[in-house]
C-alpha cells in the first residue's frame, strides 16, 4: 500500500513537471512571435491587476522577465525562420534544376532528329554523287554520336572534351553543307578537357554563330572555339565574323536557356558574356569555375 501511494505521487510529480514543461515552451513561442506592443499592454494589465491584490512584485517580475526572455526567443525564432528559408530555397533550386534539365531533354529530343535527318539526307544525295565526301559525313556523324550518346545518358558527368568533340564533329557536317562558306579552328589545352562542363552549353553557341551569324552571310565566314584558364575559373568562348547581332535585343531561346541553367548550377559564380568584336561578327563566352 505504501509503495501504491509512492508510486502514485511520482506519476503526478511526473505529470505536473511534463504540463510546466510544455506551458514554458508554449510561453517562449508566443513570446517569439509576438509584438512588443502587445506583449508592454499585456504586462501593464497583469500590473495593474495584481497590484491592488499584494502581488505587485509579481507582476513586475512578469514585465521584465517577458522582455528578456522575448529578446533570447525572437533571436530564436530568426534563426528557425532564416534555416526554414534556406532550406525552402534549395528544395525550389533543386526542383528548378530539375524542370530545366527536364527541358533540356525535350528540346534536345525535338532538335537532334531534326539535325539527324538533315544529315542523312545530305549523305543520301552526295552517295550518288560525291561518294567520298558522303564518307565524310557519314564518319563526321558517327564521332557526333559518340561524343552526344553519353551526355544524353549521364548529364551530371559532362567533360569539356566530350562537348568540343561534339562540336568539332557537328562542324565537319556543316563544312560539308556549306564548303568554302565555313572554315573553322578549335584551340583548347589537353590539360582543360576533363574540365566539367555544363551538356549542350558549347554546341548551343556554335549552332547560333551558325545559324544567325554565318548562313545569312552570302560570303560565310570562320569560327574560333577557344577555352582558357582564368585563374580559378574556365572560360569558353565562340567567336565568328558573320553578320553580327544587336547587343540591346533580347537573348534567344539557346541564350536565354543558358543564363538560366548558369544560374541554377553555379549561382553569381559563372556568367555569359556576350560582345561584339570591333572587326564585326559576335563573341560569347562561357565562364564559370574550373572543376
Amino acid at each position: 500500500m505504501h509503495k501504491t501511494n509512492e508510486n502514485k505521487v511520482l506519476n503526478f510529480t511526473l505529470d505536473v513537471c511534463e504540463t510546466a514543461s510544455v506551458l514554458w515552451w508554449r510561453f517562449f513561442d508566443w513570446l517569439a512571435v509576438v509584438s512588443w506592443l502587445h506583449l508592454i499592454l499585456i504586462s501593464l494589465l497583469v500590473f495593474l491587476v495584481t497590484g491592488p491584490i499584494g502581488f505587485g512584485p509579481l507582476g513586475g517580475l512578469f514585465f521584465w522577465g517577458s522582455i528578456v526572455i522575448k529578446s533570447v526567443a525572437g533571436g530564436k525564432h530568426k534563426a528557425e525562420l532564416a534555416a526554414s528559408a534556406a532550406i525552402t530555397r534549395a528544395d525550389v533550386e533543386a526542383l528548378e534544376r530539375r524542370l530545366l534539365e527536364a527541358q533540356m531533354a525535350a528540346l534536345q529530343a525535338q532538335i537532334e532528329p531534326h539535325f539527324l535527318f538533315n544529315t542523312l539526307a545530305l549523305i543520301g544525295q552526295l552517295i550518288e554523287t560525291d561518294q567520298a565526301q558522303a564518307a565524310k559525313i557519314h564518319a563526321a556523324l558517327i564521332l557526333y554520336l559518340r561524343a552526344a550518346l553519353p551526355q544524353i545518358r549521364d548529364k551530371n558527368s559532362s567533360r569539356l572534351g566530350q562537348q568540343v568533340e561534339m562540336s568539332r564533329a557537328y562542324l565537319n557536317i556543316m563544312q560539308a553543307r556549306m564548303g568554302e562558306r565555313l572554315s573553322t579552328s578549335i584551340e583548347v589545352a589537353p590539360e582543360l578537357a576533363q574540365a566539367a562542363f555544363p551538356a549542350m552549353m558549347l554546341q548551343t553557341l556554335v549552332e547560333n554563330s551558325i545559324k544567325h551569324g554565318l548562313e545569312p552571310k552570302i560570303a560565310g565566314g570562320h569560327i574560333t572555339i577557344q577555352a582558357l584558364r582564368l585563374d580559378t575559373d574556365l572560360q569558353v568562348t565562340v567567336t565568328d565574323d558573320g553578320v553580327g547581332f544587336d547587343l540591346h535585343a533580347d537573348d534567344g531561346i539557346g541564350l536565354s536557356n543558358i543564363r538560366e541553367r548558369l544560374k541554377i548550377l553555379y549561382g553569381s559564380r559563372a556568367q555569359l558574356i556576350v560582345e561584339a568584336p570591333a572587326n564585326g561578327g559576335a563573341r560569347v563566352s562561357i565562364r564559370l569555375p574550373l572543376n
